[in-house]
C-alpha cells in the first residue's frame, strides 16, 4: 500500500472501528431478513427436535405437518436446543379451525396461532400466559392474515419484552420479567379438536 492510499483509507478504517465500538456499546444489530437466520428445521426430518410420543408430526415435501386424529389428543414438538433472547421466524399455513402456537422461554410464553379454546375466536399473534392480556392482543392481525395461505410470523424475544410481526407488520408486544429463563422453542397441536397446521422456513437466531 502506498502512502497516498494509506492516507485515503485511514479515515474510513477509523470510522468503521468507531462504528463497531459504538455498536458494541448499544448492542449488536441482528440480521433483518429471514434468510439470514439459521434454520432450525431442515425440511427433511425432525433432526434437532425432540420427537414426541404421539405420531402427529411428520415432514411432507419440505413442510413440517402437525395433525391429530379422531381422538383429538394434543401434542407438543420442542427443539432440542434452549433459547433465551432470540429472533424466531417461520411461515405457517392452515385450513379451517385450528389451535396452535409458538412456545418460548421458561416459564412458557405462547404466541397463539388460530382460535382460542377459551375465547372461541381467532387470537393469532396474541400472547397467551394463562390468559390473554388485553395489552398483548394482536387486534389488527385479522386484517393481515392470508386465509388458507402461508403467513410469516416473526417473534423477537429481548430481555423481558416479546414483539410479534405478522407478514412484515408489528401486531403485538408483551413485557413481563417472569418469562426470563432459556427454554426450547415449541410448536403446538391443541387437544379438543381435529386440526392440521403446517410450518416451513423455521429459523431462529440466538441474540
Amino acid at each position: 500500500m502506498t502512502a497516498t492510499s494509506y492516507r485515503r483509507s485511514a479515515p474510513r478504517t477509523a470510522a468503521l472501528v468507531i462504528l463497531a465500538l459504538a455498536g458494541g456499546a448499544v448492542g449488536w444489530c441482528p440480521p433483518a431478513t429471514a434468510e439470514e437466520l439459521p434454520a432450525i428445521f431442515n425440511g427433511r426430518d425432525l433432526t434437532g427436535w425432540r420427537t414426541p410420543a404421539e405420531p402427529y408430526w411428520k415432514v411432507v415435501d419440505g413442510v413440517l405437518v402437525g395433525a391429530n386424529d379422531a381422538d383429538k389428543k394434543g401434542s407438543m414438538l420442542y427443539t432440542e436446543k434452549a433459547y433465551g433472547d432470540v429472533i424466531l421466524e417461520g411461515e405457517v399455513r392452515w385450513h379451517g379451525e385450528i389451535d396452535s402456537g409458538f412456545m418460548l422461554r421458561k416459564p412458557e410464553v405462547q404466541v397463539q396461532i388460530g382460535v382460542s379454546r377459551s375465547l372461541k375466536r381467532d387470537m393469532t399473534c396474541s400472547f397467551y400466559v394463562g390468559k390473554y392480556p388485553e395489552e398483548a392482543q394482536a387486534k389488527r392481525a385479522g386484517a393481515l392474515l392470508r386465509p388458507d395461505d402461508w403467513n410469516r410470523i416473526r417473534i423477537e424475544a429481548r430481555g423481558d419484552t416479546f414483539t410479534v410481526f405478522l407478514n412484515g407488520e408489528q401486531v403485538s408486544q408483551y413485557s413481563d420479567a417472569k418469562y426470563k429463563d432459556p427454554g426450547p422453542i415449541g410448536l403446538q397441536i391443541h387437544a379438543g379438536l381435529i386440526m392440521q397446521v403446517e410450518f416451513r422456513n423455521l429459523r431462529a437466531l440466538p441474540l
